[in-house]
């Protein structure tokens, strides 16, 4: 395989980025590995003491991840994550403002490999979320196995990242005082195997946990849509039926995780890596979805809400694809 090389004569600043980048991709795949590795050194070194009273600490602050988290405005604001949104670029782009009295679930779509789009702009002030939404906080919701892992868990809750559990949810979208935006990605772990290059397939149409929440307790639905997050990794091919597509389901519903085995290009060459490409990501945020408070929601009601919730994604998708480089024969397909 023919190997291209990066010129020498690269600029500081691309290099900053791509570092940046780097590191978010280290996070993401091997940080929470290296602080279980760092707390079990620890406790069996002679700090263990150490290592006992975080236990403590764990244990009092364990349920935190699903009570609205604990950000970081210092950690969010980090000159970092400047490097990291000029890489693609990374841009988040407002339709309508939003009435910080009332709580709001973003569906965030498409999932892509890492969900790039959805942690620059909601786990950091790169890309001015609290300017073009004042008076809202939004929580990306992550999977609960990751705050379990010591130090890793106080890492990421920073970021403003929070448990995806049934209860966290409910938390977030049920103050009194709103302001709160959960983001979710609805296609999950099951939608970052079909996650490349091209791909328009969203794993939507039987995903209604979310719809029911928000009648529950009368928060608003606002579809989300990144354009360009499924252009930063190729994948292998992995049909459905194939061996490796059975693995990988049968991996996914044993740990919860999946395991897309996707490359990109590296640091001093393009032409294998874990670096994503240098492709735009243009987070659009669609106009919110009335939703009445439905305490005891029917399957009629969810159902209802749910056809209204796919249509304006449709549209937000179809109304600004030829903004960002779609063809007009390109569309959505929900599974």
């Amino acid at each position: 395989m023919k190997i291209e090389f990066a010129p020498l004569n690269i600029p500081l600043r691309r290099r900053l980025q791509t570092a940046a980048v780097l590191q978010w991709v280290f996070s993401f795949l091997a940080l929470a590995q290296c602080c279980l590795a760092a707390y079990i050194l620890l406790a069996l070194s002679d700090w263990w003491i150490a290592a006992m009273l975080y236990a403590g600490w764990l244990w009092l602050d364990w349920d935190t991840p699903s009570s609205g988290g604990r950000r970081s405005h210092w950690v969010r604001s980090w000159t970092v994550w400047d490097y990291f949104r000029d890489y693609f670029p990374l841009r988040l782009i407002k339709t309508e403002d939003l009435d910080p009295k009332k709580n709001y679930i973003f569906g965030f779509h498409p999932h892509g490999v890492l969900v790039a789009g959805g942690f620059g702009n909601f786990c950091t002030e790169a890309t001015g979320f609290s300017r073009l939404f004042p008076g809202l906080k939004p929580h990306l919701l992550m999977l609960p196995f990751w705050f379990r892992v010591p130090l890793f868990r106080d890492y990421i809750m920073c970021g403003g990242l929070v448990s995806s559990s049934k209860s966290s949810l409910s938390y977030l979208i049920s103050r009194p005082e709103g302001g709160n935006v959960a983001v979710i990605a609805v296609g999950g772990a099951p939608e970052a195997l079909d996650a490349r290059p091209g791909a328009l397939t969203l794993q939507v149409r039987n995903r209604k946990g979310f719809i029911k929440l928000a009648l529950k307790h009368g928060a608003q639905l606002v579809p989300v849509f990144s354009f360009g997050e499924n252009e930063l990794f190729d994948q292998m091919e992995n049909p459905a039926g194939s061996p490796l597509r059975t693995l990988q389901n049968r991996l996914q519903s044993i740990m919860g995780v999946a395991m897309p085995l996707f490359h990109a290009r590296g640091v001093f060459q393009y032409s294998f890596g874990l670096v994503p490409y240098r492709k735009s990501i243009h987070t659009v945020v669609g106009k919110p979805i009335s939703v009445v408070q439905t305490p005891c929601p029917s399957s009629e009601d969810i159902e209802s809400l749910h056809r209204v919730y796919l249509q304006s994604l449709t549209e937000l998708f179809e109304q600004h694809k030829h903004t960002y480089g779609l063809e007009e024969h390109q569309h959505l397909t929900f599974f």
